[in-house]
């Protein structure tokens, strides 16, 4: 146990290099697959060709990778680390502004990148992965300590500018094991996803596949029908999930389609699942259990988890082994069960932090605790109920509303295929709540206002809606709140 403590993810891969060298670690649909073995040759002769060019251990080096090229990012990503160096995975499909930024905002060194694409001026060199020269086969294991930084990767960007946050070895590896019958997800023979690079999501899915029985599957674009069919042709066994997928592959109806009886677990993260959409996801997979996964960039590895439960439809759960949760009222004091407040994680790995902004830091992390920006409260067993992002509970006259609780009102309508509640300027009120739709079938903004009568008190219905063909997402598939700010905050734009 003591081994698994100090382990890093470059000691764990040449571990799985030598058990099980021709087994596939990572595939990419229509593109390939990459090896155990492979992954750590080709990770070997790059960090040597990293050191060799005068790279010095700790600089930070952008990883700019399409999602075509997820072997490419696994082979730079560990290999930097195993140079002492810190990896920061970037995802092409981040606009070029939000790309500079994370660049010049952590003063990378150097920019590994893929055949096909053009980084932005940024560090003092780039270069892509063309294999390296050389015969020094022996393994690089430069600075590779517990409390060191590994990576930087940068938040979503939802509510303002991305920010960078660093994790260390110990906090990447933290609870991986090296005992093949204690690998993750043994029920699988693969486990699929569609995660950005750069993303935790993916940041996640990458761990996986070191630590984890099956191969990690991966679709570089994510459409429903492609998604499914992949279940279906592989067997998938697990298969992890943004909500915004799921609401897609509901939408799609793919399982009038596709067999997807494979499928044992299914995972949501990066934002909890409204209840009716966990309800048709259990629908669509019948065998499968579906868990909704709480937790942050800032606070990975903790987490609550929560297996979807009729009971308790609207909980994202307990916290995971090893996690603690709290929730602090407004005055610091603890939350009795069913008061609200501010949600705190705690891991027992080392905490992270945000790069060079140790103001934001100091507010945000605290004692190994992370302020994870929600309004929450527990029942008496101690299941976590979010009422909402910290940013977006809207204070209207003498109330305050939950988005959360409408948008999950919204999607209770058949005709509703995607729901964002944001709060919109007032003379009176302070705010009151507007409502972007996306439907499915026809549904006039009347019919909506009556069937939400019957689920919302009156200061929580939408004074406005908007009917949209689609939301504006972010790379990640997140709803970019601010710019349905820029829409519903037209009177002449909604109903």
């Amino acid at each position: 146990m003591r081994e698994e403590r100090r382990i890093t993810l470059p000691d764990l891969l040449a571990r799985r290099a030598e058990e099980q060298p021709e087994r596939p670690a990572l595939i990419v649909a229509d593109v390939g697959a990459l090896t155990f073995g492979a992954w750590d040759r080709r990770a070997n002769a790059l960090a040597h060709a990293l050191i060799d060019r005068g790279l010095p251990p700790g600089h930070r080096v952008g990883l700019l990778f399409d999602e075509r090229d997820w072997a490419d990012l696994a082979v730079a990503w560990c290999a930097v680390m195993r140079a002492g160096c810190v990896s920061v995975p970037l995802s092409t499909r981040l606009a070029p502004a939000e790309l500079r930024h994370a660049l010049l905002d952590c003063a990378v060194t150097a920019v590994l990148h893929g055949a096909d694409v053009t980084p932005p001026e940024a560090g003092e060199w780039r270069a892509t992965l063309a294999e390296p020269e050389g015969d020094d086969e022996s393994p690089v294991r430069r600075g590779l300590r517990p409390g060191d930084l590994a990576q930087i990767i940068y938040t979503s960007g939802t509510t303002g500018r991305a920010k960078g946050v660093g994790a260390t070895h110990a906090n990447l590896a933290y609870g991986v094991s090296t005992h093949p019958r204690r690998r993750k997800l043994a029920h699988s023979r693969h486990f699929l996803h569609a995660f950005p690079i750069g993303s935790n999501a993916g940041q996640t899915m990458l761990v996986n596949a070191l630590d984890a029985r099956p191969a990690a599957l991966t679709l570089p674009r994510f459409t429903p029908s492609r998604f499914a069919r992949l279940i279906e042709s592989y067997g998938a066994g697990t298969v992890f999930v943004v909500p915004a997928m799921a609401i897609e592959l509901l939408n799609a109806r793919v399982q009038e389609r596709h067999d997807l009886s494979s499928v044992r677990l299914l995972g949501s993260t990066a934002a909890s699942l409204p209840p009716a959409v966990a309800a048709g996801m259990a629908t669509a997979f019948p065998k499968a259990t579906i868990v909704n996964y709480y937790t942050s960039t800032e606070a990975a590895p903790a987490q609550t988890t929560m297996i979807v439960d009729p009971e308790r439809p609207a909980s994202v759960g307990r916290p995971s082994t090893g996690s603690d949760l709290k929730i602090v009222a407004e005055d610091g004091s603890a939350a009795e069960p069913g008061e609200q407040g501010h949600v705190w994680l705690r891991s027992p790995a080392g905490t992270r932090a945000y790069y060079r902004d140790q103001r934001l830091t100091d507010d945000i992390f605290q004692d190994g605790w992370v302020r994870m920006g929600d309004v929450g409260y527990l029942d008496q067993d101690g299941y976590l109920y979010l009422v909402d992002r910290e940013s977006d509970v809207i204070k209207s006259g003498a109330h305050k509303v939950s988005t959360l609780q409408v948008e999950a009102a919204l999607f209770e309508h058949p005709a509703v295929a995607e729901a964002a509640v944001v709060g919109v300027p007032h003379p009176v009120l302070g705010r009151v709540t507007a409502a972007a739709v996306v439907t499915r079938s026809p549904v006039t903004a009347a019919d909506l206002r009556t069937f939400l009568l019957d689920r919302l008190a009156r200061h929580e219905l939408p004074s406005r809606l908007l009917f949209l063909p689609e939301l504006p997402k972010n790379h990640v598939g997140k709803v970019v709140k601010p710019r349905l700010l820029d829409l519903l905050g037209n009177p002449d734009a909604s109903l």
